[in-house]
């Protein structure tokens, strides 16, 4: 059933333990912290209830209505609407909520595909899947262990407890965790969270290879924050895209949090902990929804790199418009990539249902780490000291010499003074404020490390058809080759 942004609201008050430092957070709804970021998340479930958008947001199955991104995808044109819907829902944030609800929901969508993979489990999957979409819930996911846990034997030598999450007993209604995930982006301001293993698990590390889900208010359960940006922003115009889209990022920790049965996927099993992400549809859907995403934030960044150049009245430069030429060229590439994944698409995992082309959703991650900075450092070039020449905020305006003053020195023949101020205040907010930062480091990780996402990129690669074309080529010079015995 889908819900509205106040529905949504109303969940966020369920006595969740949200850290900011030492302050707990008692109403992550109205503290200066989530407050946008909750605002631009219930705005998110508003356009989807809208009837206007029924179609291109909603599907009907099991006598209900269900939010797109849970459609389990049997024909081309099934992918192409939820990459639609991934697509509308991202341009109304410009791409910049990475953890938005239809990201987890698609993994779990994925996984639901190949429930028989889980084993023992399987049945929970398919529940689980089925109470996130009747439900409408927006899932936050954490599957990484803490950089702290690298070296067991450190906490086995000082006889410390390991900090990853892990199993620490089993009673007859559920497990019992303790330790640390990271890292939750959006769990303070999302309903559950989902906790498992993206990285490779040593053999005998089948306490840790845990993978489970658990509402954000669990008993015992707490959230950390990392600094909020939000809180610091004096108002929408100094700060556009902090005001509003300052996503939380938050590490996990579990202090003996009971987890119901039925709540498990996989339980002692280190290799099918983080094996679920690729023989499942999990990587494929939910990255899909990643690389449209991006797509869009890029839109977004190449626009903001022409208008600079518009209010510098360097548009015409041909050095300038090269450069734009190029950014125009790689948002091309990434385009053609999403498209390619639906046109590409794979009767995979299991006979009857299609999903997006695994090789070319890789490529779109690589894509993505390898370029997202340096499209960055062309913006902020482009903005030259544009950036650091504008008055610090607003307030001059309130001075009526001040305010003429402006008016007349800070306007240029290709824009006014205010518009060229409110221009530069949206291109800072991306290049140079700490949410600027913060994006950075996150489109160059977020997939995982580098190597990570190229060993995807390995993995999937037909080598045994490369191969063959090159061994073709060396047969059919066999009979130009000299007969000279080669020496013993």
């Amino acid at each position: 059933m889908l819900k509205t942004g106040k529905d949504y609201l109303e969940r966020l008050r369920d006595g969740r333990t949200v850290y900011i430092g030492r302050e707990r957070v008692d109403d992550v709804t109205s503290h200066p912290a989530f407050a946008q970021a909750a605002r631009s998340f219930a705005a998110f479930f508003d356009m989807k209830a809208d009837p206007a958008r029924r179609e291109d947001m909603s599907y009907e199955e099991d006598g209900d209505r269900h939010s797109l991104y849970y459609l389990k995808a049997r024909s081309k044109d099934d992918l192409a609407r939820r990459s639609t819907a991934h697509r509308l829902l991202a341009e109304a944030n410009y791409g910049l909520l990475g953890r938005s609800p239809d990201y987890v929901s698609s993994f779990i969508t994925g996984m639901s595909l190949k429930p028989d993979f889980f084993g023992a489990y399987a049945d929970n999957v398919g529940n689980y899947y089925r109470f996130m979409r009747d439900n409408d819930i927006f899932a936050a996911h954490a599957i990484v262990s803490p950089q702290s846990a690298r070296d067991p034997t450190f906490y086995q030598q000082k006889n410390l407890p390991n900090p990853s999450c892990r199993v620490i007993r089993e009673e007859d209604d559920g497990i019992v965790v303790h330790g640390m995930k990271m890292l939750a982006t959006s769990a303070p301001v999302a309903d559950e969270i989902w906790i498992g293993n993206i990285l490779p698990l040593a053999p005998e590390a089948k306490a840790e290879s845990i993978t489970f889900a658990v509402p954000c208010n669990a008993p015992g359960l707490s959230l950390w924050s990392r600094k909020p940006f939000a809180s610091q922003a004096q108002s929408e115009f100094d700060a556009p895209l902090t005001w509003r889209f300052d996503e939380p990022d938050a590490m996990v920790m579990f202090d003996n949090v009971k987890v119901p049965w039925e709540r498990v996927f996989v339980h002692d099993d280190p290799q099918r902990s983080r094996a679920l992400y690729i023989e499942t549809a999990a990587h494929s859907y939910g990255n899909h929804h990643s690389n449209v995403r991006l797509q869009v934030k890029l839109q977004m960044l190449v626009g903001l790199a022409s208008r600079i150049a518009q209010a510098n009245g360097a548009d015409q430069v041909p050095a300038v418009r090269e450069t734009l030429g190029r950014l125009a060229a790689l948002e091309a590439l990434l385009e053609a990539t999403v498209a390619g994944q639906i046109q590409a698409a794979e009767e995979w995992p299991t006979p009857g249902y299609l999903t997006f082309n695994r090789r070319m959703m890789y490529a779109a991650l690589n894509w993505g780490v390898e370029n997202y900075s340096a499209i960055i450092d062309t913006v902020r070039e482009l903005c030259g000291g544009g950036v650091l020449q504008m008055p610090a905020d607003l307030s001059m305006l309130d001075d009526e010499g001040l305010a003429e003053t402006f008016h007349t020195y800070w306007r240029t023949p290709q824009m006014t003074a205010l518009d060229r101020m409110k221009l530069f205040k949206l291109a800072w907010d991306m290049v140079g404020s700490e949410l600027a930062g913060r994006h950075q480091q996150y489109e160059k990780f977020f997939p995982g490390a580098s190597f990570i996402v190229r060993n995807h990129n390995y993995r999937e690669a037909p080598w045994e058809k490369w191969h063959a074309t090159v061994n073709d080529l060396l047969a059919r010079t066999t009979q130009s080759t000299p007969t000279i015995a080669e020496p013993v």
